[in-house]
């Protein structure tokens, strides 16, 4: 029955690259094969940075052009559906990079106020869909315990340390303890929110804390 349903669906909405809008060959899936020539991949040493901390970071994209509509799409246009195309491509650079690095998968989560205004967490869909490619599931293990004003609004890079200062606090310390943790969210710019939460995750006990985010500002 489920296989009539989405047939059904995708005759009366076709199925679009989540990136270019182009409607996708019976043979694609999430995005076109030119936007999958042609996006801003990040691979080898490029798709790794160190945040501060030393927490390592890999990220599939560079967020520019269309990755960046897209995911403004995702994030602020409620085309939540995106995180399907988006996982595996995460998952894929995961795996490359991150192989055997990692015991538990968690995420940067929203605020409970900023989750009720978008009516998801965008960063919980996305580590949802890259952990069910690699055959587990996203783990609670933070909560955002302080409503502050989006990182997206703020330039400065002291502004988006200040903003996620002492704003997170550990879900379940006791699942942290002892594991390596991989932590996503959909996009790192000057990496204060994932800094921020790998930091309450090593004092939850975590032996080792390093993140992944789809696509990367800087």
């Amino acid at each position: 029955m489920k296989g009539v349903i989405d047939n059904l669906l995708d005759l009366l909405f076709p199925p679009k690259c989540v990136f270019c809008g182009k409607l996708l060959d019976l043979q694609e899936e999430g995005l076109c094969a030119a936007c999958r020539r042609d996006l801003p991949w990040l691979e080898g040493a490029a798709a790794e940075q160190v945040l501060g901390g030393g927490f390592l970071c890999v990220s599939p994209l560079r967020y520019r052009g269309s990755v960046r509509d897209s995911l403004r799409r995702y994030k602020f246009q409620g085309c939540r559906g995106y995180h399907r195309a988006y996982g595996p491509l995460l998952a894929h650079c995961i795996q490359v990079h991150l192989e055997g690095q990692y015991d538990l998968i968690t995420w940067a989560p929203l605020s409970a106020r900023r989750k009720r205004e978008r009516g998801y967490d965008q960063a919980y869909l996305l580590a949802s869909a890259a952990a069910g490619v690699l055959g587990t599931k996203a783990v609670p293990l933070l909560r955002k315990v302080k409503h502050t004003a989006a990182q997206s609004g703020l330039e400065e890079d002291a502004q988006r340390r200040s903003n996620v200062q002492g704003v997170y606090a550990a879900f379940n310390p006791a699942a942290a303890a002892g594991k390596r943790i991989l932590l996503v969210d959909d996009i790192v710019t000057t990496g204060s929110t994932l800094v921020s939460c790998a930091k309450v995750l090593q004092e939850a006990g975590a032996v080792g804390v390093a993140c992944a985010a789809l696509a990367r500002a800087r």
